[in-house]
């Protein structure tokens, strides 16, 4: 397997790349992207994947979001993955729809035709992908590992956490009625409440996902943190 560089930047004392390989699970090119803070030779570090909402691709945090300071900070890499298989021959919804076929794949395998050839996310996510990273990033410590993500996102790190009990996870719901894969709880919703007390909560799942990344203790907890407006 050969990993492909498309871009590489300096950014608050480390490195921001974007990456493309062929994958098997989903029979594409993948892109995704990786942050690796300055670390001494030999060093490992910590691994916090992120996983983007419905319509984003693996730039949409690295545009919109601001995590290289934090990570630089605490020795922690950041791995955002696309949120679909992408190409030519991948089906789309024919009938247009934003939360339906490409950007859309809900980190989930299909199991229907014609989406199950590609759309198998679940697969890319926890098997494929780890190993990509694995073998072409010797520095990523990969017994230590959390998961976080936004909305669409924010379901699939949940999903994949809870067939993980020992990856810590913060995940960010969409407070949205029509999504039927919304999941709702008080816990979920907590800053829904904070902010009607008129407390915004400022990148709390970043504070979250980082306490509990660099945390010593030998079995992390599992945090989940929602937001009214994606």
């Amino acid at each position: 397997m050969t990993l492909e560089t498309l871009s590489t930047n300096r950014s608050h004392g480390g490195t921001q790349g974007v990456y493309r390989h062929a994958s098997d699970t989903t029979g594409t090119d993948m892109t995704f992207a990786v942050f690796v803070p300055d670390h001494a030779p030999g060093a490992k570090l910590p691994v916090l994947w992120y996983l983007s909402g419905l319509t984003c691709t693996h730039a949409n945090v690295m545009e919109k979001g601001e995590y290289r300071a934090a990570c630089a900070q605490h020795g922690i890499i950041f791995i955002a993955p696309d949120t679909s298989p992408r190409g030519e021959g991948v089906p789309d919804d024919p009938e247009g729809a934003w939360d339906f076929g490409l950007g859309a794949g809900f980190y989930v395998d299909a199991t229907e035709a014609p989406w199950a050839k590609n759309y198998r996310m679940r697969s890319y996510i926890e098997d494929e992908l780890p190993s990509v990273v694995l073998r072409n990033f010797p520095m990523a410590d990969m017994t230590r590992q959390g998961i976080s993500g936004h909305s669409m996102g924010g379901h699939g790190a949940l999903t994949v956490a809870l067939r993980t009990p020992d990856l810590p996870t913060c995940s960010s719901i969409r407070e949205r009625r029509t999504a039927s894969w919304k999941i709702s709880s008080r816990r979920i919703c907590w800053s829904r409440r904070a902010r009607r007390r008129g407390r915004k909560p400022k990148s709390a799942c970043s504070r979250a996902m980082t306490t509990a990344i660099i945390s010593s203790q030998p079995s992390w907890p599992s945090i989940s943190a929602g937001t009214p407006n994606g």
